[in-house]
């Protein structure tokens, strides 16, 4: 099977389980959209008729670089999965679309731009905002020290992570010490990964075995190793893997944390070039959209309510160096 086959079947799969869940509540699912057991409505159509939007605001768009405001096009890069409701393909296995897409799209309201949204794998992603090529990277991004260094930051979602088992796993969860012996999975490069490494250094400097890190990709492969049990988790972004959980019953969360570790509640953030002038502009942008209720609504449609920041930071402290 292609990958392109994968990721429109696992998309398929939630769908057909969302419909049977909205059946038996007596409420018959319309196409393209399924209902979670949280009473969350999911739109996976190409064409979001229901986006949310709102209205330019001279002032804060007047901050943008002088060259992308003649462009008239905010060129906004980012990852999709198979998984939502972050950043995946609709049902045509061809559109992206999800919440930061979403999100993105109101940002550059206020901004007074269209949305250019390319797609590409994530270490790419920081080598097109490296090059000029893309302006923002707008796809659950973490602050880190480390890319601090290369990158501005304005913040607009919590950053959580979620221990995803599966359903009839006795595995349950206090602290690091609980992954000793255990194999889970991670994608690469992210800071989930670092979250983890982080788990066995301290566990390995108190005498505790350590956990065996299995690297994947993309959602349909891991979703298959967890259901199998080649793996005994997954450690994900807690938005798709409360959204995973919710939709197929094929799994559980057994522990929520912080991306950046228990000292430090991780942020996720617009990431741009260093000085380039855009970071305050989103700030502002982000800021506008709290207060007139947009942003909230956007995050309530894809379930992610409980993520909201009360306010757009640029460049807070970020997840510590490894």
């Amino acid at each position: 099977m292609s990958r392109s086959s994968r990721r429109l079947a696992s998309v398929l799969s939630s769908i057909a389980v969302l419909a049977l869940v909205a059946s038996a509540c007596g409420e018959p699912a319309a196409e393209n959209t399924v209902v979670s057991e949280a009473g969350v409505s999911y739109d996976l159509s190409p064409e979001q008729s229901g986006r949310i939007h709102t209205e330019k605001v001279d002032d804060i768009a007047a901050k943008v670089p002088q060259a992308i405001r003649d462009r008239g096009t905010l060129v906004v890069t980012g990852t999709a999965g198979a998984t939502p409701p972050l950043g995946f393909y609709a049902t045509d296995d061809t559109t992206v679309v999800g919440s930061e897409i979403d999100l993105a799209s109101l940002f550059a309201d206020v901004l007074g731009l269209s949305v250019d949204r390319r797609t590409a794998d994530w270490a790419q992603n920081f080598v097109k905002i490296d090059s000029g090529e893309n302006d923002a990277f707008i796809s659950n991004v973490t602050v880190t020290e480390e890319r601090k260094e290369k990158y501005d930051f304005a913040t607009y979602r919590l950053d959580n992570v979620a221990l995803e088992v599966p359903t009839d796993s006795d595995w349950t969860f206090t602290d690091r010490k609980d992954i000793a012996g255990k194999k889970i999975g991670v994608s690469s490069g992210t800071n989930q990964e670092q979250l983890l490494v982080d788990w066995n250094t301290q566990n390995g400097a108190e005498g505790i075995a350590p956990a065996e890190i299995v690297y994947y990709q993309n959602a349909a492969d891991y979703y298959l190793a967890l259901s199998s049990k080649r793996i005994d988790g997954y450690l994900g972004p807690n938005p798709s893997a409360q959204y995973h959980s919710s939709s197929t019953g094929e799994s559980k969360i057994i522990g929520t944390f912080s991306g950046a570790g228990e000292a430090l509640q991780g942020e996720i953030a617009v990431l741009v070039k260093k000085d380039s002038g855009l970071a305050e502009a989103f700030a502002d942008a982000i800021d506008h959209t709290i207060e007139n209720g947009t942003y909230q609504q956007v995050l309530d449609k894809w379930g992610l309510g409980g993520e909201a920041v009360s306010a757009s930071e640029i460049n807070p402290p970020g997840l510590p160096k490894k």
